[in-house]
């Protein structure tokens, strides 16, 4: 069994990424919704690959069985043979590992932990002050974290003044009960992930990592595209626990 080590990792692993991709939409925890179609790809291709090479270890080992090959190797030679070759995929099956766990134990998105450890960013960080386009009519307008954040910091019309807006995200700790709706920013993957979050004030916090819609108005603080401007806040009217969504992060 050992000689199909190398197809059987393949047909994990292209199984693996099949199953978050293809069948599911956990490839969303990972990397951003325009990436599927590659993932899709690289899962079939990676299948093609193994029932390829294990098609072709079955036909080199139904060579070697036949009878004018037994006579030309010699019994002691084949069993060296054989044993040199075993620890090799031996080996290689703990690569199975991470694969098993993708197909069985998908890891979860990027929550309370990686943000907790993203350098924190002051508003000067960012682009300047300046006009953004109107916002919808009517109230509550939905709205990003991102877009929040952006016309809070350096809106120079201050479109949020007066408005009522809703925003969703996980919920973070901060010092002195302060606490955060929170998302996490990706531009391709989780890998490069930055968090962006607005403080929440009037309302009590609910446990850390629950995913929250908290509908409230802008709490103006400090001079536009200055440190004391950021993070912004809203004054909360109503927070209401969700589940986490199938994407969880906002594209950058």
């Amino acid at each position: 069994m050992s000689k199909y080590g190398p197809a059987m990792l393949l047909l994990l692993v292209g199984a693996a990424v099949l199953r978050i991709s293809l069948f599911s939409d956990l490839y969303l925890r990972y990397v951003q919704a325009g990436l599927r179609p590659y993932l899709v790809a690289s899962g079939v291709l990676l299948i093609l690959l193994a029932l390829a090479a294990g098609t072709r270890t079955a036909l080199t080992a139904r060579k070697k069985n036949t009878p004018d090959d037994r006579h030309d190797h010699p019994a002691e030679d084949e069993s060296d043979h054989d044993h040199s070759h075993a620890a090799g995929p031996r080996v290689a099956w703990l690569l199975a590992v991470p694969a098993l766990a993708l197909l069985c134990f998908p890891p979860p998105a990027l929550g309370s932990y990686s943000a907790a450890r993203e350098e924190t960013r002051s508003a000067e960080q960012y682009a300047g002050v300046g006009t953004f386009p109107a916002l919808p009519a009517g109230d509550p307008v939905e709205l990003t974290l991102a877009e929040f954040s952006g016309r809070a910091a350096y809106d120079s019309t201050y479109s949020l003044k007066g408005r009522t807006v809703r925003l969703t995200g996980f919920v973070t700790r901060g010092d002195g009960g302060t606490w955060y709706v929170t998302r996490l920013l990706v531009t391709c993957c989780a890998a490069d992930a930055t968090t962006v979050k607005a403080e929440i004030r009037g309302a009590e916090a609910p446990a850390t990592d629950t995913w929250v819609t908290v509908t409230g108005t802008w709490h103006p603080r400090g001079e536009l595209g200055t440190d004391a401007a950021w993070p912004p806040a809203l004054d909360a009217t109503t927070v209401r626990a969700i589940a986490e969504p199938s994407d969880p992060y906002e594209e950058r």
